[in-house]
């Protein structure tokens, strides 16, 4: 291995310690308390070190963020490739979205901006809309497949979106008063609705 690729792997390897640091971090403090002198002294580097590599501490959020939204992205397609008609692949999605909020709390809350502010404002990416865009599909083909109107895919699966969002986000912020079971049954009574209502 020459000179450069050696320095391109240090490089690599230091900016994967620097993230999985602060989500480590966050994990154990929460994503308000994260500072760029914490992350550097967990990494045992200067803090200069980790500014050589993000601009600041909002860059290293972006970019855990992107990881949070990559693996979602992956789990929702896993979940609608397990089944055929449109009915069943809306629910098995909205399934693997609420599985993977509640396994995956420290990614939703900063993916979503729960109880802090939401990083990357702006900077949209693709797998950013994987979850309405895979439901506005399953939305549009149902529509279709019943003869309805499929104008409406777009306005009903925007609303299911808000629907589930808002209950997972209730769920997170209010856990010691709402049962869990109270809200996946909600969840489930709600999908079952919507699907009947198209």
């Amino acid at each position: 291995m020459g000179l450069y690729e050696r320095r391109q792997r240090e490089k690599e390897s230091i900016r994967a310690n620097i993230l999985q640091a602060a989500f480590g971090l966050a994990k154990t403090e929460g994503w308000a308390s994260l500072s760029m002198r914490k992350i550097a002294d967990a990494i045992e580097y200067s803090a200069p070190v980790v500014y050589d590599y993000f601009e600041n501490k909002e860059a290293i959020l972006y970019e855990i963020s992107l990881n949070g939204f990559h693996s979602l992205h992956i789990e929702l397609l896993k979940a609608q490739r397990k089944f055929d008609t449109p009915e069943e692949q809306l629910i098995a999605i909205v399934d693997a979205y609420w599985n993977f909020a509640f396994k995956n709390k420290e990614y939703y809350q900063l993916m979503f901006g729960l109880g802090m502010q939401c990083s990357g404002k702006g900077q949209m990416k693709e797998e950013f809309s994987s979850f309405q865009d895979l439901i506005y599909e399953c939305t549009y083909n149902i529509i279709k497949k019943n003869g309805s109107n499929p104008d409406n895919a777009c306005h009903m699966s925007h609303a299911l979106f808000s629907a589930v969002h808002g209950l997972i986000s209730i769920m997170m912020m209010r856990n010691t008063d709402i049962p869990s079971t109270m809200n996946k049954t909600t969840l489930d009574e709600t999908v079952s609705a919507f699907v009947k209502s198209l």
